[in-house]
């Protein structure tokens, strides 16, 4: 019976070794702190261009096609997502670094290839509909979209990410119904949340491997 049970324990950390085999190195927490940072800085940077006194999250004006304040708020969220993508490859090759692991194998790849397909198009969307002028709808969808990446991405990536995505989701479709708020809950999802996350993430996993 013993030697049973220890053939099941032997098959099961074979398992758990083959499966993280298969997949990439768990992002750092620290990564989902600054890029909630980040979103924060570049939320207060759109609320500073694009609403006026007396309409606070409402969006000034609508326009059919790109406008000037359409480009200054492409440039902004351009700016923070290369900002938090840069701190992410920072942070993630030096946890990458201190377990021996590699950062760029065919896990990895296929994470990406995961996370940027749905990323992409949510993308593509939020521009088309930006253009033919349904700003309201650029915060709801960019949220969505994103929850169903990460969700999408979490099989190939050690760690709780499925989870942020489902809240990015249900964030997104409720903002879809509070529309003129898109700002309000831009701020929480890519913001707050990340930052939430960020915390649990490097309570959880880090914070005792790097006090050693």
């Amino acid at each position: 019976m013993k030697q049973e049970t220890d053939y099941l324990k032997d098959i099961s950390e074979i398992r758990s070794i083959m499966e993280r085999s298969s997949r990439f190195i768990s992002l750092s927490g620290l990564t989902g702190v600054f890029a909630g940072i980040y979103a924060l800085i570049g939320a207060y940077v759109a609320y500073e261009i694009a609403y006026v006194d007396g309409e606070w999250l409402y969006r000034r004006e609508i326009d059919t096609g790109f406008t000037k304040v359409s480009w200054m708020l492409i440039l902004d969220g351009l700016i923070v997502l290369v900002l938090a993508l840069a701190t992410g490859i920072y942070f993630t090759a030096r946890k990458a670094a201190k377990n021996n692991q590699k950062i760029w194998d065919k896990s990895s790849k296929m994470m990406i290839l995961h996370l940027l397909i749905p990323l992409a198009t949510g993308g593509c969307f939020s521009l088309i509909l930006l253009y033919w002028g349904f700003p309201g709808m650029v915060a709801p969808i960019t949220l969505i979209f994103y929850g169903l990446s990460l969700v999408n991405a979490s099989k190939y990536v050690i760690g709780d990410i499925q989870y942020l995505g489902y809240l990015e989701i249900v964030l997104g479709l409720i903002a879809s119904i509070f529309l003129g708020y898109g700002l309000f809950f831009w701020a929480i999802g890519f913001g707050v949340l990340h930052i939430f996350y960020g915390l649990v993430m490097y309570n959880k996993y880090e914070r005792n491997k790097d006090s050693n």
